[in-house]
């Protein structure tokens, strides 16, 4: 925070408290009214006495002008003053984390010494998993794991880099980048339409066979060295296959054309920095369960 907004809060919280002080006190009545004196104020025949508060409720509000004093002294609240305790809410998480890791290191080091497709189907770890999952994957995969535009789908048997326990943990650890080449300046419009044609006919779609045959030749130059021959993709480069109806940046004619002109560059970020070991095996081990 600046030092104009730092001061702008501290003169603005001590003007309202000084000022709500000052009415609490300046408008206080310590003498008893008579019976039948009111404000003069009357609405539906109901009339407003003139009486002072009671000094229970003076006082409550003088104790709350004190403990708001008292808080504000000594914890973060009037600007950049950090408070004589110096407590802040990234402090008390990371301890509360600490104590947590603790708390559970001890089963979740007994998971990690067993391999990951032995603890997939154990109800602790799949509830364990749930957690992480919810707290680090769902904002890309979804709740349900199942992917939307751009987010492949974990609960299928379609791997784009590989659905093996060792891969996911992988993946896990270290992220992926993806990297689709735009093939726009050197195709041109009409080889992006002959070969998007031929991507279709992959898949079994109506197609114009004579600009899928053009396109064929294009696929076998340039995208065979990823997609395979058959065009069923890569693992090991993270290629998908072109030739099973799943797509990640979806499969229509003019999605799969935007993909061959512009590209597509993904990112699966790592957990290495952000999740301990014995985390990034649990999780792995349920995102393996999701398709078994």
């Amino acid at each position: 925070m600046s030092s104009f907004w730092s001061l702008w809060i501290i003169i603005l919280t001590t003007i309202t408290i000084v000022g709500i002080t000052w009415i609490l006190f300046a408008n206080r009545k310590r003498e008893q009214q008579p019976a039948d004196k009111t404000t003069g104020h009357e609405y539906d025949g109901i009339q407003e006495y003139d009486n002072p508060l009671p000094a229970w409720w003076f006082y409550m509000f003088v104790i709350t002008i004190v403990w708001g004093i008292g808080y504000l002294v000594l914890y973060p609240g009037m600007g950049n003053f950090p408070g004589i305790l110096g407590w802040t809410q990234l402090d008390q998480h990371s301890r509360e984390v600490a104590a947590a890791d603790d708390k559970f290191r001890a089963m979740r080091d007994r998971y990690l010494a067993l391999p990951v497709e032995e603890i997939a189907g154990d109800p602790v770890v799949r509830k364990m998993g749930m957690r992480m999952f919810a707290n680090n994957c769902a904002q890309c995969h979804g709740a349900d794991a199942k992917g939307s535009y751009g987010f492949p789908n974990l609960t299928d048997d379609d791997w784009i880099y590989g659905g093996d326990a060792a891969t996911i943990k992988a993946t896990l650890v270290n992220g992926r980048q993806a990297a689709m080449p735009a093939w726009g300046s050197i195709l041109g419009d009409q080889g992006i339409a002959e070969t998007t044609q031929y991507v279709l006919a992959l898949n079994g779609r109506d197609t114009d066979s004579t600009m899928a045959a053009a396109g064929e030749k294009h696929f076998q130059t340039y995208c065979v060295a990823c997609h395979g021959a058959d065009a069923k993709g890569n693992p090991a480069l993270g290629s998908p296959n072109l030739a099973n109806g799943i797509w990640l940046y979806g499969g229509t004619e003019e999605q799969i054309s935007h993909s061959l002109r512009a590209g597509r560059n993904g990112v699966m970020p790592a957990f290495k920095d952000t999740l301990s070991e014995d985390k990034i095996h649990i999780l792995a081990a349920y995102v393996y369960g999701l398709n078994q």
